[in-house]
């Protein structure tokens, strides 16, 4: 039995290093330490031996046992260790080859236009001013000489948080605010997300952004008005555009006025972008009213100004050719990625 025993370690060594897979190992060791195996079936024949005979052999037998418990566990090691090795040779990275150059994104058409505007205000000694989103019904409404009758304040256009505030409808209300902590005289823009009840189509959005310009000093006249706003156009549509001032009413301007611009596309020859006119209305305007100009804390006797208020989508889809104000917001690459 001892012999037997002997021959079985030897064999069931050199099979195990033979192995070449997982699986292999896995067969050898079934075979030689399993139910079934061959060290099994020499052990269920101790019961024939003395008891001198049987710690002996019992003793040899853990041995072998664990002989082949050992080898089973190198080999499995040195399996392991060789599919690493393979694994890191195959993905090995060549440092020598040109790298995969990142995909990387661009600015929104609407950033682009709103960055060209903010730097023709800056260029012309604007400032940029900011004022909150959620706004109090004074600001928006009240102090732009907006009574509580207008329909302007109607729940069909104004998206009320409570009585005294709402989702401001415009960018006017950062004017009030400027005013009062500016003192005269001074140049400011102010652009920003404004929110309007408006059902969604391809020229309306309840959310869409505007630019709001004022001017506060002493003889501000509709001329200054008007040249600012020129030199704005040049910069922006080129030095062949022109403007025209058609009169029109804001309650917070007197005298008011709505401007456009000589169609960029045809030169104001006519064309489907501008109607046929030759003229694309962007912007309204006028002189600040006077009790606008109180209420933001500024003699009117002393002082006048000018204020501008400039739909950034319209100038977008006019500058792109953008039919539809939705594509803006939807953020679907395909289009996006024609800017």
């Amino acid at each position: 039995m001892k012999t037997q025993l002997e021959e079985i370690r030897k064999a069931a060594l050199e099979s195990i290093d033979s192995c070449g897979t997982k699986e292999q190992i896995e067969e050898a060791r079934i075979k030689y330490l399993g139910k079934k195996g061959e060290l099994t079936s020499i052990l269920k024949q101790m019961g024939k031996l003395s008891a001198n005979e049987k710690p002996i052999i019992g003793k040899l037998a853990n041995e072998i046992r664990a002989d082949i418990d050992n080898k089973i566990s190198e080999k499995n090691a040195q399996i392991k260790k060789a599919a690493l090795q393979s694994r890191l040779n195959d993905e090995a990275i060549d440092v020598t080859m040109p790298a995969k150059e990142p995909e990387v994104g661009h600015k929104h058409p609407l950033s682009t236009v709103l960055d060209e505007i903010k730097e023709i205000f800056i260029g012309m000694g604007f400032d940029i001013a900011e004022g909150p989103e959620v706004e109090y019904d004074y600001y928006n409404f009240e102090a732009l000489n907006i009574p509580k009758d207008h329909p302007a304040r109607d729940t069909q256009d104004t998206f009320y948080v409570d009585e005294n505030i709402v989702l401001r409808t415009q960018t006017s209300p950062v004017q009030i605010r400027f005013m009062e902590n500016h003192k005269p005289p001074f140049r400011m823009i102010a652009p920003g997300r404004v929110f309007r009840s408006d059902a969604v189509d391809a020229t309306h959005s309840p959310l869409f952004h505007q630019i709001e310009g004022l001017v506060v000093d002493k003889n501000v006249s509709m001329a200054d008005l008007k040249g600012t706003l020129e030199a704005f156009a040049k910069r922006l549509y080129g030095e062949n555009t022109k403007i025209r001032l058609r009169p029109h009413h804001f309650p917070f301007t007197e005298p008011s006025c709505e401007i456009d611009v000589s169609c960029f596309k045809c030169g104001g020859k006519g064309c489907p972008m501008c109607k046929g006119e030759g003229w694309i209305e962007i912007l309204g305007g006028g002189m600040v009213h006077p009790k606008v100009l109180k209420n933001g804390v500024v003699n009117p006797d002393e002082y006048s100004g000018f204020a501008f208020g400039i739909g950034l989508e319209r100038l977008v889809m006019f500058r792109f050719n953008i039919d539809d104000m939705r594509l803006l917001y939807e953020n679907d690459l395909r289009f996006l990625g024609q800017f």
